[in-house]
Formats: structure tokens, sequence, C-alpha cells
């Protein structure tokens, strides 16, 4: 079966998840670190990543307004996407990820993980969230 790969695209960071062969279980991977604003750099950081992990689908966080808008953030989103479907054989998939931070953030305090750590993995946590959803609505 195929690897797919979610991401959480931040203006600093981009929370990465994979999941596993079979499609079933979302993980962990890392928090990309780049220069603000400079999504080439992310680019080429996630493209490494497709290519060490055979990944042939990415589910890319698409942030909207609570009323549905997508706004500038959204619209970065999209450029990625058309950028990473460019550079990449590899199907994109836009994923509502209204609230996802949120949940992260709640999900993390939950189990008594300190406010530092926390701050560390958010990014990730969102991004497996992301994915396990896409994930979960493939059944």
């Amino acid at each position: 079966m195929e690897k797919i790969i979610g991401l959480d695209l931040g203006s600093r960071t981009c929370g990465v998840a994979l999941s596993d062969a079979l499609g079933m279980i979302a993980t962990p991977v890392k928090t990309i670190r780049f220069e603000e604003d400079d999504y080439d750099s992310a680019l080429d950081q996630v493209e490494d990543l497709i290519d060490a992990n055979n990944v042939t689908k990415v589910i890319l966080g698409l942030p909207k307004h609570m009323n549905g808008d997508v706004g500038v953030r959204g619209k970065i989103s999209i450029r990625f996407k058309e950028l990473l479907e460019e550079e990449r054989q590899v199907e994109v998939i836009l994923w509502d990820e209204r609230l996802t931070t949120v949940s992260a953030q709640k999900s993390m305090i939950a189990s008594n993980m300190n406010r530092k750590k926390r701050h560390q993995m958010v990014d990730t946590m969102a991004a497996v969230i992301i994915l396990q959803s896409y994930l979960d609505s493939q059944r």
C-alpha cells in the first residue's frame, strides 16, 4: 500500500505526519522549521521526506476562516500545493484544518505534556490530526 504524508503548513514551521503502509494510522514525524515565509526551503524539505518515504499522496491542511472563507494563509497553502504537484509526481489533497491546532493543544494538555514540549510539538500533532481525519474518512 502507499504511504501518505500529512502537512500542517505555517509561516515558519510545517508539521509532518506519516501514515503506516496500510493507511490506517498517522504518526508524528517532525516539525520542519524555516525562515518566515521561505516556502521554497519548506518545499525542499518536504520533497526530501516524500522521496525518503516513497510517498504518493500528500494531505495538506487548508486553513479556512470559521465561516468557510479562504484567506491569505489558505491561499499560501493552495500555492504550496501547486508547487508540490509541479515538483513531484504526487497527489496533493487540501484538507480543512480548522481547529486542528486547538485539538492538538488540548490533546497534549490532557496527556500532561509540559508547556515547552507542547510548543515544540503542536505543529506535528496538528499534522497528525489532519492526516488521521483524512485516513478515517477513507474507511
